[in-house]
């Protein structure tokens, strides 16, 4: 797989890409994203073990607090606290790694999305959109020139589509 990867601050001063181009290469950064993420989705339903990963590789290996902290040049009390850490989420990336690596384990981090990055921004899309077209729609009731609910839904549709395309520095600021 080919990633691209642009530097939209410095194309920017220099024109070099359009607005178009930007948004297609961003698009495009999505899709190989997705696609390498898609390999993750059956781990996010996976649930630790009650005493935390740590502490249930160590004990299914067979080794002693005592032996994990000889091997991190520690001792056994801070081995409990790492495993308590772990449990509370407090525990911080670079210990995970020496800890996994002193027990021959590779240590995996990422963060995996809940849909595709796709749908996450057309979900957003899909709410900006419907804020304007509200505020729109209100005026045109107003007007007594509100459109019908089929023409509502043509021009949400219409709308949503034009946000994912340009994917405004605005798209994150609606919650």
């Amino acid at each position: 797989m080919v990633y691209i990867y642009v530097d939209y601050d410095k194309k920017r001063s220099s024109n070099f890409i359009g607005v178009d181009m930007k948004a297609k290469y961003k698009k495009l950064v999505r899709e190989q994203l997705d696609e390498t993420l898609k390999r993750f989705r059956p781990i996010k339903t996976l649930v630790p073990p009650p005493k935390g990963w740590i502490r249930a590789i160590r004990d299914a290996l067979g080794m002693t607090g005592e032996q994990l902290a000889g091997r991190l040049n520690t001792n056994k009390q801070r081995i409990a606290r790492i495993e308590q850490d772990e449990k509370f989420g407090k525990v911080t990336i670079k210990t995970l790694r020496s800890v996994a690596q002193a027990m021959d384990c590779v240590f995996v981090y990422g963060v995996v999305p809940r849909d595709s990055l796709e749908q996450t921004v057309r979900k957003q899309a899909g709410l900006v959109a419907k804020k304007r077209t509200a505020r729109t729609n209100q005026t045109m009731r107003l007007e007594k020139q509100e459109l019908s609910e089929k023409e509502k839904e043509k021009i949400l549709k219409s709308l949503i589509e034009d946000i994912v395309n340009e994917m405004p520095k605005s798209l994150w600021d609606e919650k």
